[in-house]
């Protein structure tokens, strides 16, 4: 998968649906911005717990996204590994499939 062009399609259409519902997507965004600001955790062990949430719901675009929050926040290949394998023991098989795809992404974005 060429994450760069998934992620730059998924923008397009979230962007085409954004303008359809602005109110959603500003609440959306403010609940996003709240729920990123450190506090007794810091936005990267959030997003940690965000990547292990997408692939859980085996969301291609979450995964993404999360991913390369990331790689942008500094984590390493071995942080996001661990909480790759604590998704797997949660999720089983799937959980597994899909933390491939993760650390594929992850990799990606973190090659640049």
């Amino acid at each position: 998968m060429n994450w760069d062009e998934f992620l730059g399609e998924t923008v397009g259409n979230i962007t085409t649906l954004a303008k359809e519902m602005p109110d959603t997507m500003a609440g959306f965004d403010k609940m996003g911005k709240a729920a990123k600001k450190d506090g007794a955790l810091d936005e990267k062990t959030k997003e940690l717990i965000a990547l292990g949430i997408a692939v859980s719901t085996r969301c291609d675009s979450c995964i993404g996204f999360h991913a390369k929050s990331l790689v942008r926040l500094g984590a390493s290949r071995e942080e996001v590994c661990e909480a790759l394998s604590m998704t797997a023991y949660m999720g089983g098989g799937p959980s597994l499939a899909y933390g491939a795809k993760a650390l594929n992404a992850f990799d990606t974005f973190s090659a640049g």
